[in-house]
């Protein structure tokens, strides 16, 4: 289940996935400074990481702002799994092309 929480480590106790994302949306960087002590207690840490299930795996769609959203040692660690997710949007975009192409030549 997905739970939106306001203390991180209850939504995160006994997860399989961790997943995050930047703290500023691209073309509202100007906000990111008012944004930052508003999102800090939701970083992704090890001691966060610590509460989740022993093999939860975590997720950042990148780029990442290392320190912000996301510490170093979960970043580069055992349980990321951000490169395989990367590399994976390429083949799940194609994919998406194509079954929107079929359906649009389906409903000509």
């Amino acid at each position: 289940a997905v739970t939106s929480i306001a203390a991180p480590h209850v939504g995160v106790g006994g997860a399989h996935v961790v997943v995050t994302d930047a703290w500023d949306s691209l073309g509202h960087e100007d906000e990111a400074a008012s944004r930052k002590p508003i999102f800090e207690p939701y970083r992704v840490d090890q001691a966060l990481m610590d509460l989740a299930a022993a093999d939860a795996i975590f997720l950042h769609c990148l780029p990442a702002h290392r320190g912000e959203e996301v510490t170093d040692d979960v970043l580069d660690g055992p349980q990321s799994r951000v490169w395989p997710e990367a590399a994976n949007r390429l083949p799940a975009a194609r994919g998406a092309l194509e079954w929107l192409v079929i359906a649009s030549e389906a409903s000509r």
